[in-house]
C-alpha cells in the first residue's frame, strides 16, 4: 500500500504509539490522518504538536460505538489499531477493559469490513506468549497462561481474541491485516500506566527526587524493552507492505535485567544513590523471568525491520524527554 497521498485512522490515536505513528505517516507524506481517540488514556494537549499539522484531524470517538468508526472512515485506506486497555487499567476495570479489547476490536474489523478499508494493522503484545518454557520465543511458540496473574492472563486472552479476528476478516472478508506482538514499549509522550515500561519512568522519577531507585527481588528479571519510534517504524512499514495475514514480533531480541535499568538510569543521571532491593507483594504484573529470549527474524524476512534504537539510546532519549515536561 502506498503511504504517501493515502489517509489513515488511528485507534487510539492520542496515545504514545498512536502518536509515535503519527509522526511516521507525515514523514511520508500521508494526505490525511485521523486520530480516532475517546480521551479516556490521554489527552488532546499531549499532541498539541502534531495538531498544528494540516493533514492531522483528532475526532473524539470510542470503539465501542461503531457508528462513530464508521462515520470517520469514509474513503480510508488503512487503519492501525492502537487503542486498547493494557494489563494494569484492565486489572482494575476488568468489564471495561474486556469490552474495549475484544467487542471493540470486532467492531473496528466489522467497520473496515464495510467501509472497505485496505488494511488493519493490529497493535497486538508479547503477553499472547504467557509463561513461555520455549528456549527461543517465535510467532508458532504457544500460549502458557496457568501461572499468569488473573489481570496479565484477561490480557493475553483478550490480544489473543483480536489477533484471531484479524485472521478471521482476512480469510472470509478479505480485510487485509498484519497484527504485531510488541514487546515492553517505552519512550518519549511515556504514559503511566504500562506495567514493565513504568519501571524505567517510576525509577527515574525517585532518582530526581532524591528517593532511592527501587529494585524488585535480587533484581534478575528481565524484559526486552523496545523503543517507540522503532514500533511506530514497523506499524508504518507493516501498512505499507505487501504482507498480509500474518502476526510478527515487534521486538529487540536484547533481554536487560531490571538492575541494568537502574544502572543506566543512574548513569545518566549521575546520580550515587544506592538501589533498594523491595519485595512488592500483590503488585500487579506481567509475566516476568529471569529469561526471555524473543525472535525477531521472521519481521525482518517479511518486512526489513529491525530495531534502531538500544536501551542505553532509547532511555537517554526518554530521560530527555521528561525532563523537559512540566511537573
Amino acid at each position: 500500500m502506498q503511504i504517501k497521498g493515502g489517509k489513515f485512522l488511528i485507534t487510539g490515536g492520542a496515545s504514545m504509539i498512536g502518536a509515535h505513528i503519527t509522526e511516521h505517516l507525515l514523514k511520508a507524506g500521508a494526505r490525511e490522518i485521523v486520530l480516532f481517540d475517546n480521551y479516556s488514556l490521554a489527552s488532546p494537549e499531549g499532541i498539541g504538536d502534531l495538531l498544528q499539522h494540516p493533514q492531522v484531524k483528532l475526532v473524539r470517538g470510542d470503539i465501542l460505538r461503531t457508528n462513530e468508526l464508521y462515520d470517520n472512515l469514509e474513503a480510508t485506506d488503512g487503519v492501525f489499531a492502537v487503542a486498547g486497555f493494557l494489563t494494569l487499567p484492565l486489572s482494575l476495570n476488568p468489564s471495561l477493559g474486556v469490552a474495549v479489547n475484544v467487542q471493540g476490536m470486532l467492531n473496528v474489523f466489522d467497520a473496515c469490513r464495510y467501509r472497505n478499508v485496505g488494511k488493519v494493522v493490529f497493535s497486538s503484545s508479547i503477553a499472547v506468549y504467557g509463561e513461555p518454557t520455549a528456549d527461543i520465543i517465535d510467532e508458532d511458540t504457544s500460549w502458557t497462561w496457568s501461572r499468569l496473574q488473573p489481570g496479565a492472563a484477561l490480557y493475553a486472552s483478550s490480544k489473543i481474541m483480536g489477533e484471531t479476528f484479524g485472521k478471521l476478516y482476512h480469510d472470509r472478508y478479505g480485510v487485509k491485516s498484519i497484527s504485531l506482538r510488541y514487546s515492553s514499549v517505552y519512550g518519549e509522550r511515556q504514559h503511566y500506566r504500562g506495567v514493565n515500561a513504568l519501571y524505567i519512568i517510576d525509577n527515574y522519577d525517585r532518582i530526581m527526587r532524591g528517593e532511592r531507585p527501587t529494585l524488585t527481588g535480587d533484581g534478575s528479571e528481565v524484559h526486552d524493552y523496545i523503543y517507540v519510534t522503532d514500533v511506530a517504524r514497523a506499524n508504518v512499514m507493516a501498512m505499507a507492505s505487501d504482507v498480509s495475514g500474518e502476526t510478527l514480533n515487534v521486538v529487540s531480541g536484547v533481554e536487560t535485567t531490571i538492575k541494568r535499568i537502574v544502572e543506566i538510569l543512574l548513569d545518566i543521571t549521575g546520580s550515587a544513590l544506592e538501589p533498594e532491593y523491595v519485595s512488592v507483594g500483590g503488585a500487579v504484573k506481567a509475566s516476568s523471568g529471569t529469561a526471555l529470549k524473543l525472535s525477531r527474524e521472521k519481521i525482518k524476512r517479511l518486512l526489513g525491520w529491525q530495531p534502531e534504537v538500544d536501551i542505553e539510546q532509547g532511555i537517554r532519549r526518554l530521560i530527555a524527554w521528561r525532563a523537559a515536561q512540566p511537573d
